[in-house]
């Protein structure tokens, strides 16, 4: 008889909200509003192409796709999921198949998890 074990991925998202704080000190609230608006737009659409490429073994696209979202994610404040992405990098560079694997699915999970928090983070700024 199998034992078989289920891992639970029980993660914490880190924002920033100094970051947030600065972004609607810095450019107002209409600006920043818009701002967070296209980020989390365009983090989910990258989230959406890493899922893609690392699928389809493109990579090339998910090394482009991992250092978009660790450079959009270190503009608003999403501190856990930029350094997320930028493991991704890592293990791209160092050419281990199971630790990109592990990494790119716990990207996507804190991905998920980050739009929605700083979505949050949001509405209690306005």
């Amino acid at each position: 008889m199998e034992i078989v074990t289920i891992l639970r991925h029980e993660e914490t998202v880190r924002i920033n909200p100094d970051r947030l704080t600065e972004l609607f000190l810095n450019l107002g609230e209409t600006a920043a509003e818009e701002f967070i608006c296209w980020a989390v737009e365009d983090l989910a659409i990258k989230i959406s192409e890493i899922k893609r490429a690392a699928s389809n073994k493109q990579y090339d696209l998910l090394q482009l796709s991992s250092e978009q979202v660790a450079e959009i994610a270190t503009r608003v404040g999403l501190t856990s999921l930029a350094r997320v992405a930028l493991d991704v990098d890592y293990c791209l560079k160092i050419e281990t198949d199971t630790a990109l694997s592990a990494t790119v699915a716990r990207l996507i999970r804190i991905g998920e998890m980050s739009l929605l928090k700083v979505w949050d983070e949001r509405d209690l700024s306005v």
